[in-house]
């Protein structure tokens, strides 16, 4: 089995709903993994927006999550050594937003 990483916030390719940006309650979306590798000890988390008009953008960092949980939000995340998130903002033209995954 595949590791792989899905939100029943919003569907896969698609667009992140309003709620969950900056522009309306910035609600951190539920994320749930499964498929881990044998041996995984912990798992790492990162949020970025490569095509930020500033240039890429980590909106939040989840790191240390132990082997044994299947699911977090951007609620438990760690930005730059604090805690906190920030939110996407939506902008009228698509773009990419990427969620890495690691396991360790």
């Amino acid at each position: 089995m595949a590791f792989t990483v899905s939100s029943t916030s919003f569907p896969n390719g698609g667009d992140i709903p309003k709620k969950f940006t900056c522009d309306d309650a910035d609600v951190s979306p539920e994320l749930t993994w499964k498929g881990a590798p044998s041996g995984t000890q912990a798992f790492a988390l990162i949020a970025d927006d490569p095509d930020a008009p500033a240039g890429t953008w980590t909106h939040w960092v989840l790191f240390n999550i132990p082997a044994s949980t299947t699911a977090a939000s951007a609620r438990d995340a760690t930005i730059f050594g604090r805690s906190g998130t920030t939110a996407p903002v939506r902008r009228r033209e698509s773009h990419i937003a990427i969620s890495s995954n690691f396991t360790l």
